[in-house]
C-alpha cells in the first residue's frame, strides 16, 4: 500500500476492495484529475495487475473510469508530480500526491506492459513531453525489467490474462493451469488447440493472440478442428507481429483462399518471420492461393525446411508457380527436406509437372518425398530423381500412381539406374500402382545391385502382381539384400503362394513380411499354403521377426498357423486380424502363448471372439510372462461386451493387468522353457535311439559266436556305441544343471556387485560436489539471507547430512533391474547352447548307430548265406516264418533308401512336428485333408493309410496281399449268418429305396431279435483249427516255393510319427476297429479280411 493512501479513510479503502473483489487492489493513491483544463478534482486511483480504476472520494465506492494497460498510447511523465497518459479513448491527466508515488505508479505501468509485449515500444509508445527519461533498471530483478527468459513458458498466463481483462472477458484459469503446468513440465513448445477444443472460438482467439510476444512457443498445431474467423485472424495477427514462431500447421481447419492470400500478405510485411515450416493440408486452397503464395515464398531469404499441401484442390497450374518458385529461389535448393503434394488427383499428370521435375533433377535437401494419387508418371519422376536426390532422400511415397503415360511393355531404365544408385533410402510405397512385370524386375534388379542401402521397407501392396509377380519374386527376391520388410498384401496370389512362400525364406535379410489378402483359394490348397508358412517360420535359420495375415479370412484353418507358434522362437510380432478364427481360434492361441517365450505383440481382431475367447487368452497370459503389447481387440470387444458385459470387462482388465506386469522387469520362468526344449530334444531322439540300439543289439547277440576278428572289433565298437546312446538320456539334463549351478554365484553377478559399491560411491562425490557448488552459488546471490540462515540453524552447512541416495536403491536397481535382465539374456544363451551340444551329439550317435547296424546286417547276411543249404531252405517251413522272411526283404530295401542322412530325414522331421501343435479335433478334416497336411511337412502320403505288423514298412500299404495265393481254398464269410436289424434311416433323395433284408422276420412272422446270436459271435472262433490245417495242406500253396532267409528283423522305422499317422488314419477310416500296437496281422487273419 503505498503512503499517500494514509490520507484515505479506513472506510473508503475497504469499499474501494469490495468494489473490485473479482481483483486483488495493489496500490491506491489520492490524485487531482484534470477534469477540465486547469480544473483539478479529488479522485481515488487504484491499481490492479492489468487495469487502472478512477473513484471518487464517496461511499459506497464506485467506479467512475478505468482503462487496461493495453489501451495505453503513451505514458509521459511531467514536471510538479503530473502524470499524462494518452489512451484509445483519450487523455487523461493527474497529479499525484508525491515523486515518490509517481514512481510506483511508473513502475507498476511498465511491469505490466513488459509482460504483455517484451521489448520497449514494442506495442506502445513511451516518452516525456518536458523532460528526458530518467535511467530504468532492466535487470532481471527488477521491476521494470522487460525480460520474460525466466517466466514460466514465456509469461504466457499474464499475457492471456492482460488480453482477457482488455476484451473484457472471464480468464480461464484452466488454460494458464494446462500451460503452466503441463507444457512446462514436458518442456513442450508446440502450442496445440487440439488441448483447448472444448472452449469457445473466442477464447482460442485470445490464445493465440497471447503467442503474438511470446518468445517460448516455436510451433502452432492445429488439426481436424474448423477454426472461425476471429481465430484466423488472430492467426495472421500473430504471424505478423512473432519472432519466434517457426512452423504453423493448420491441417482441415477449412481455411479458404482468401486466407492463403492472406497469409502471404502477412510474410511480405513481417521482416523478422522466421517460418520455416508451413502444413496446410485438407484445406480447399485452389490455385488462386497458391499463386499468391508462391509469389511470396520466392522472397524467403532462408527458404522452407518443410511444406505440406496435401489434398489442397490444387491444379497443375498452381504446382508450375510451385515449381517455378523454388527453381528460382537458391534458398529452396539447401532448406526443402519435406515436401508432401499427396492426395492431388491430376496434378502430375500434365507438362505442368516439369517445372517440379526440373528442381528435382538438380541437386537438393529432399529427405521425404510423398507424391501418392497425383497421376504422377513413375519412370520420369525416378528420372529427375536420379540426378538430384540419391544423396538424402530416405521417404518415397508413390502409391496410387502409374508407371508410365506409354504405352509399352518395355521397363524405363531409370528404374533399375535409380534403385541401384540411391544411398539413403529407407521406405518405397508402391502400393496400389500396376507394376508391369518388367518394371518389376527392374525395381528388384536396381535393389540387388545397391550395397549402400539396408533394412529398407518396400511396399508392393495391391499391384495386382498375380502369378507373373510372383514368379518374378521367386527369380529375384533371394538375391536382395536390402530389404527388411515387405508388404506383398492383396496381390491375388492365391495358389502361387505354394511356391513363393519357400522363396521368401530363402531371403535372410527379410525381418517382416505382409501376406494379408492373398489366400483366395480352396480349402485342401490354403492348408497346404498354411503348412508351408508354418515350414518356413520353423527353419532354424528364419530370420522373420514378424508376419502378418489380416483380413486374409482364413477362419478356423488360422489354427495351423497358431500352433506352430508355441515353439516358434524368431517371431516376436504376429497379425491376426480379420480372419473370423472365433472362440477355437483364441483357444488354440492361448495354448501357443503358454509355451511361446519369444512373441511380444500380437493384433488381432475381427475374428468373431467372444467372452470365452477371451477368457482364454486371459488364462495364458497368467503363465505368459513374455508378451509385452496386444492391440484393443474394437470389434471383438465390442460384441463380446453387448452378449456379456460383466463378464468381457473382467477379462480384459485381466489382459490388460498381465501385459501391464511382463512389461516390467523380471525374472523369466527357465525352468519352462527348459522342459519344452527337452521335450523338443530328447524325445524326439530318445525313440530313434531306443529302436537303433535294440536293433544293433540284436545283431551284436546273432554275431557274438563269430570268429572273425574285423567281426568282433565291430562288435566291441557297437557295444561302446550302445553305452555312449544310453548316457546321452542324460546329457541334456546334466548340461543345464551344470550350467544353472555354474551361474548362480558366477563373474556376471561379482561383478555387478562390485560395480554397485563403485557407483555408490561416485555418488556421494558427485552429491557433495554439487551441494558444495550449490550453496557457494546461494553465498554469491543471497549474502544476507545466507547469514542469518547459518546464524539460526546452520542448516545450509548440515544439508549433506540428510541428502544421500541410499545403497540399497542404486544396488537394486543394479542387481534386481539392469541385471535381472543380464541374467534372463544369459539363460537363454546358456539353453541354445545346451540344445545346440545335445543335438550335435545325438545326431553324431545316430549315424555311427545307423552305420553300425548296416554294417552288422551285412555280415549277418553273409553269414546266413554260407550257412544255407543249395537246394534252398526246407519245405516244411510254416507261413508265419514267410510272412518274416518277406517282412526282412522289405526291411533291406527301407535301409537302402535310407541311406546316410537319417539325421535330416528322421531326427529334424520328428522335430519340426513336435514343435507344431497337431490339428484340433474340432477343426480337423477328413483323412483325405489330414493326409495331404503329413504330405506338406514331406511325409510320404502312404504312411497315412499304411497298415502293417508292429514293424511297418516304409510304403505303409498293403501290397504284401498281392504274393498270397489265389487259387485253392476258397474263404467262407463266417459271420454271414449274423442277423441284422431292420433298417429304419429312410433312402435319400438321390438314393433308390431298397428292399428289405431278407431274414430280418422269422418263419412264423414275428420280428428277430437285435441280440440274437450276441453271446455267441464273441465265443466263436473265426477259423476253425480245420480249416487253418486245410489251408496249409492245400496243394496250392507249396507251389514254387520261395528261398527263405534269416528271419533276423533289420527294419528301421524312418519316424515315430509314421507310426501314430497310420493308426490315426486307420481309426479316423473304421471308428470301430482298435488295432493294438503289439499286434501283427498274419496270414491267416489275412485270409479273413
Amino acid at each position: 500500500m503505498a503512503k499517500s493512501s494514509a490520507e484515505l479513510t479506513r472506510e473508503l479503502q475497504d469499499s474501494i476492495r469490495r468494489s473490485l473483489s473479482q481483483a486483488a487492489v495493489l496500490q491506491q493513491h489520492r490524485v487531482k484529475l484534470e477534469t477540465k483544463p486547469k480544473k483539478f478534482e479529488d479522485r481515488v486511483l487504484a491499481l490492479t495487475s492489468w487495469r487502472l480504476h478512477l473513484f471518487p472520494l464517496k461511499v459506497p465506492a464506485k467506479v467512475e473510469s478505468s482503462f487496461n494497460v493495453l489501451e495505453i498510447r503513451a505514458f509521459n511523465t511531467l514536471s510538479q508530480n503530473q502524470i499524462l497518459v494518452e489512451t484509445e479513448r483519450g487523455m487523461v491527466s493527474m497529479r499525484l500526491p508525491s515523486a515518490e508515488s509517481v514512481d510506483q505508479v511508473t513502475r507498476h505501468v511498465s511491469s505490466a506492459l513488459s509482460k504483455v509485449c517484451p521489448g520497449p515500444g514494442s506495442l506502445i509508445r513511451r516518452g516525456n513531453a518536458d523532460t528526458p527519461e530518467g535511467p530504468r533498471d532492466t535487470s532481471p530483478n527488477s521491476e521494470t525489467s522487460t525480460s520474460t527468459a525466466h517466466s514460466v513458458c514465456g509469461g504466457f498466463s499474464e499475457t492471456y490474462a492482460a488480453l482477457c481483462d482488455y476484451n473484457g472477458l472471464h480468464c480461464r484459469e484452466e488454460v494458464q493451469w494446462d500451460v503452466d503446468t503441463i507444457y512446462h513440465a514436458e518442456d513442450n513448445r508446440e502450442f496445440n488447440l487440439l488441448d483447448f477444443s472444448h472452449l469457445e472460438s473466442r477464447d482460442l482467439a485470445l490464445m493465440v493472440a497471447a503467442l503474438a510476444y511470446n518468445q517460448w512457443f516455436t510451433k502452432l498445431y492445429c488439426k481436424d478442428l474448423r477454426l472461425g474467423s476471429e481465430v484466423l485472424e488472430q492467426v495472421l495477427h500473430t504471424l505478423s507481429k512473432s519472432g519466434s514462431l517457426e512452423e504453423l500447421v493448420l491441417d482441415n481447419a477449412g481455411l479458404k483462399t482468401d486466407f492463403v492470400q492472406k497469409l502471404a500478405g502477412v510474410f511480405g510485411e513481417n521482416g523478422s518471420c522466421v517460418l520455416h515450416a508451413l502444413t496446410l493440408s485438407h484445406n480447399p486452397i485452389e490455385d488462386k492461393g497458391f499463386l499468391s503464395l508462391s509469389q511470396q515464398l520466392l522472397c524467403f531469404p532462408t527458404g522452407l525446411t518443410k511444406l505440406c499441401l496435401a489434398k489442397t484442390a490444387i491444379s497443375p497450374r498452381g504446382l508450375q508457380a510451385l515449381g517455378q518458385t523454388f527453381g528460382a529461389n537458391p534458398a529452396f535448393a539447401s532448406s526443402l527436406q519435406y515436401l508432401d503434394l499427396s492426395k492431388n488427383p491430376g496434378l502430375l499428370a500434365t507438362d505442368e509437372a516439369n517445372a517440379l521435375y526440373s528442381f528435382l533433377a538438380q541437386p537438393n535437401a529432399l529427405v521425404h518425398l510423398d507424391l501418392a494419387g497425383t497421376d504422377c508418371a513413375i519412370d520420369l519422376l525416378l528420372g529427375a530423381l536420379l540426378h538430384g536426390c540419391c544423396s538424402h532422400l530416405t521417404y518415397l511415397n508413390l502409391a496410387r500412381n502409374s508407371c508410365s503415360h506409354r504405352k509399352g511393355r518395355e521397363a524405363p531404365p531409370a528404374f533399375k539406374q535409380f534403385f541401384s544408385s540411391t544411398y539413403t533410402l529407407s521406405h518405397i510405397n508402391l502400393s496400389a500402382t500396376r507394376l508391369p512385370l518388367e518394371a518389376l524386375r527392374a525395381l528388384l534388379q536396381g535393389l540387388s545391385l545397391n550395397s549402400h542401402l539396408s533394412d529398407l521397407h518396400l511396399d508392393l501392396s495391391s499391384c495386382e502382381l498375380r502369378s507373373a509377380g510372383a514368379q518374378a519374386l521367386q527369380e529375384q527376391l533371394w538375391a536382395v539384400t536390402c530389404v527388411g520388410s515387405l508388404d506383398l498384401s492383396d496381390n491375388g496370389f492365391d495358389s502361387d503362394l505354394l511356391t513363393l512362400v519357400p522363396a521368401l525364406g530363402k531371403n535372410k535379410s527379410l525381418k517382416h513380411l505382409f501376406l494379408g489378402k492373398n489366400f483366395n483359394v480352396k480349402a485342401k490348397t490354403l492348408e497346404e499354403i498354411l503348412h508351408k508358412l508354418v515350414q518356413l517360420i520353423q527353419e532354424e535359420d528364419c530370420s522373420l521377426q514378424s508376419l502378418s495375415v489380416a483380413d486374409s479370412r482364413l477362419k478356423l484353418r488360422t489354427s495351423i498357423l497358431i500352433n506352430a507358434l508355441g515353439s516358434n522362437t524368431c517371431l516376436a510380432k504376429v497379425d491376426l486380424s480379420g480372419n473370423g478364427m472365433e472362440d477355437i481360434g483364441a483357444k488354440m492361441l492361448s495354448k501357443a502363448l503358454q509355451i511361446n517365450s519369444s512373441l511380444r505383440t500380437i493384433l488381432w481382431d475381427r475374428n468373431n471372439t467372444s467372452a470365452l475367447g477371451f477368457l482364454d487368452i486371459a488364462r495364458a497370459l497368467e503363465s505368459n510372462r513374455t508378451l509385452r503389447f496386444m492391440s484393443f481387440p474394437v470389434s471383438d470387444i465390442s460384441q463380446a461386451y453387448r452378449s456379456a458385459p460383466e463378464r468381457t470387462e473382467d477379462v480384459w482388465q485381466k489382459i490388460q493387468w498381465y501385459l501391464v506386469r511382463n512389461n516390467h522387469s523380471q525374472t523369466c520362468p527357465q525352468e519352462q522353457a527348459f522342459r519344452l526344449q527337452q521335450g523338443l530334444v530328447t524325445s524326439s531322439a530318445e525313440q530313434m535311439l531306443q529302436r537303433l540300439c535294440g536293433r544293433v543289439q540284436e545283431e551284436v547277440q546273432a554275431l557274438r559266436l563269430c570268429p572273425l576278428e574285423p567281426v568282433q572289433d565291430e562288435l566291441l565298437y557297437a557295444r561302446d556305441l550302445i553305452k555312449d546312446a544310453k548316457n546321452s538320456r542324460a546329457l541334456f539334463p546334466s548340461l543345464y544343471e551344470l550350467g544353472h549351478m555354474l551361474a548362480n554365484d558366477g563373474p556376471v553377478r561379482q561383478r555387478l556387485e562390485s560395480v554397485a559399491s563403485e557407483v555408490s560411491k561416485a555418488v556421494d562425490k558427485e552429491l557433495q560436489v554439487i551441494l558444495e557448488s550449490m550453496v557457494s552459488l546461494t553465498q554469491e546471490l543471497c549474502p544476507v539471507a545466507m547469514r542469518v540462515a547459518e546464524g539460526h540453524n546452520k542448516m545450509l552447512s548440515n544439508v549433506a547430512e540428510h541428502v544421500t541416495v541410499p545403497r540399497n536403491f542404486i544396488r537394486g536397481a543394479l542387481l534386481e533391474q539392469a541385471g535381472q535382465d543380464i541374467q534372463n539374456k544369459l539363460d537363454e544363451v546358456k539353453l541354445s547352447v545346451v540344445t545346440y551340444l545335445t543335438n550335435s551329439i545325438v545326431d553324431e550317435i545316430l549315424q555311427e548307430l545307423y552305420h553300425s547296424h548296416k554294417s552288422l546286417a551285412r555280415h549277418l547276411a553273409q553269414l546266413k548265406t554260407l550257412s544255407d543249404p543249395p537246394g534252398g531252405p526246407c519245405q516244411g517251413q510254416d507261413l508265419s516264418s514267410r510272412g518274416r522272411d518277406r517282412n526282412h526283404d522289405r526291411d533291406e530295401t527301407t535301409d537302402d533308401e535310407l541311406g546316410t542322412n537319417i539325421d535330416t530325414m528322421a531326427i529334424k522331421k520328428q522335430k519340426r512336428c513336435r514343435k507344431i501343435r497337431p490339428v484340433s479335433a474340432f477343426i480337423s478334416g477328413s483323412p483325405q485333408d489330414v493326409e495331404s497336411q503329413l504330405g506338406s511337412l514331406g511325409i510320404p502320403p502312404g504312411w497315412f493309410s499304411g497298415l502293417g505288423s508292429s514293424q511297418p514298412t516304409a510304403s505303409g500299404s498293403w501290397e504284401g496281399l498281392s504274393e498270397l495265393p489265389t487259387h485253392g481254398y476258397k474263404l467262407r464269410h463266417q459271420t454271414q449268418g449274423r442277423p441284422r436289424p431292420p433298417r429304419t434311416t429312410p433312402p435319400g433323395p438321390g438314393r433308390p429305396s431298397q428292399a428289405p433284408v431278407p431274414g430280418t422276420r422269422q418263419e412264423n412272422g414275428t420280428a428277430t431279435r437285435l441280440d440274437e446270436g450276441l453271446e455267441d459271435f464273441f465265443s466263436r472262433r473265426v477259423m476253425d483249427e480245420s480249416s487253418r490245417c486245410g489251408a496249409q495242406a492245400h496243394p496250392q500253396f507249396h507251389q514254387a516255393p520261395r528261398p527263405w532267409r534269416a528271419p533276423v528283423s533289420t527294419h528301421l522305422p524312418e519316424s515315430p510319427l509314421q507310426w501314430q499317422c497310420s493308426k490315426s488314419s486307420l481309426s479316423g477310416r473304421f471308428p470301430h476297429v482298435l488295432f493294438p500296437p503289439h499286434r501283427a496281422l498274419s496270414p491267416c487273419s489275412l485270409n479273413v479280411l
